[in-house]
């Protein structure tokens, strides 16, 4: 069970209800996978609103990694996540609103 004071959030990836968290090393790993630089890249990369599928796997694969999940991005994709892109789109949102604030 997630515990939001930790950063953490519980999602419905791959028929199995799963806990991610972006950890210090999960945002390492994206800042490096998605070239951001720093916490400001990624802050400033997602906070524009757009954001692509790619994007997407590499938020949930590192929130999954960070969360204790040993899968690979590429496995990632593989699964179903309920509602779809939409569904993606709001694990990741919620997984940042976790990690950040609410004003990212």
């Amino acid at each position: 069970m997630a515990i939001i004071q930790r950063g953490e959030i519980d999602a419905e990836i791959g028929g199995e209800r799963r806990t991610l968290c972006l950890t210090l090393g999960a945002l390492a790993e994206l800042e490096q996978r998605l070239q951001a630089g720093d916490l400001a890249g990624l802050a400033e990369r997602f906070g524009n609103g757009r954001v692509s599928a790619r994007d997407l796997t590499a938020i949930i694969g590192a929130g999954l990694r960070g969360g204790g999940h040993a899968i690979s991005d590429d496995d990632l994709a593989r699964l179903s996540i309920e509602g779809g892109i939409r569904g993606a789109a709001e694990i990741a949102a919620r997984l940042l609103r976790a990690t950040f604030g609410e004003a990212q």
